[in-house]
């Protein structure tokens, strides 16, 4: 089995790599997905989320509300960090037993776009970075999520930069160009990855 880490700064593609790599025969684990599924309603972490933070983040339906959640995170550090602490070690024992899942010789692709932020490289055999240049990302997210430049533009600052995530990058997909040159690039690290896992 190949463990790799995918990542990459908002709008640089990296859910199109994640398909293509799933196409080809790939295992994806999406951190955000999981991160999701620890607080599904009659979840511990559900649970735990609510005594940390009281039933006012929960919707009618009983659903964790993470619109009013994120108002009270993203605004105190502090919170943030006491929330990271409850979902973060869930995520990471679910991702655990869906690579653990994958059968032997598997390429196992786990999706996080906070790689860097969280310092978990060291977590994967390898560590690829989509990237591309912060004019192509503002293009896109304008385009596709119909994103304001300037929230584009937070959102981007939040994030590690560029230089960061290049500097623990052991391959990097360059993603500036066509969807046509992006799938002959991830075939190329596909052939590499499915090789690698294949060896041992």
């Amino acid at each position: 089995m190949l463990t790799v880490g995918l990542t990459g700064g908002i709008g640089s593609g990296k859910s199109a790599v994640t398909r293509l790599l799933a196409e080809r025969g790939a295992v994806v684990v999406d951190a955000d997905r999981v991160a999701r599924e620890v607080v599904e309603p009659g979840t511990e972490g559900l649970a735990a989320v609510v005594a940390g933070f009281g039933p006012g983040v929960l919707g009618p339906d009983g659903a964790l509300d993470r619109e009013r959640l994120g108002r009270i995170v993203f605004s105190d550090p502090a919170r943030l960090a006491a929330l990271n602490a409850i979902v973060h070690p869930l995520v990471a024992r679910r991702s655990a037993e869906l690579r653990a899942a994958a059968p032997a010789g598997a390429v196992v692709v786990h999706d996080v776009p906070l790689l860097v932020e969280n310092g978990l490289e060291d977590l994967y055999d390898l560590v690829v970075v989509v990237d591309a240049s912060e004019e192509v990302r503002l293009d896109r997210l304008a385009r596709s999520r119909g994103m304001a430049e300037t929230d584009a533009r937070a959102r981007m600052a939040a994030q590690a930069d560029r230089a960061a995530r290049l500097a623990v990058a052991d391959r990097v997909v360059p993603n500036d160009g066509t969807l046509a040159e992006l799938e002959a690039r991830v075939t190329e690290l596909w052939e590499e990855l499915a090789a690698r896992a294949a060896a041992g």
